[in-house]
């Protein structure tokens, strides 16, 4: 498996998180950290690192953006 590190924007209302979480299950992922930081003008940024099969995000990433209001802002291979 394969760590990244993400940066998201989300909407900041219930079951937001909820969303990106399931999206990534799906995608065969695993959280392995989260860090919420800030939540202003109705929208949170979160950083994450997430654990994923292969060496490829595409499809995280595909997963991630077809949530209604989610971005992801920044991708990177955690070390």
């Amino acid at each position: 498996m394969a760590l990244f590190k993400l940066q998201i924007s989300l909407p900041d209302r219930p079951g937001s998180l909820g969303a990106v979480a399931s999206a990534i299950g799906f995608a065969g992922g695993d959280i392995r950290s989260l860090v919420v930081l800030s939540h202003e003008d109705g929208r949170g940024l979160d950083d994450m690192t997430v654990a994923i099969p292969g060496e490829d995000p595409t499809d995280l990433l595909s997963v991630l953006n077809d949530i209604g209001g989610v971005e992801v802002i920044s991708i990177s291979l955690a070390h």
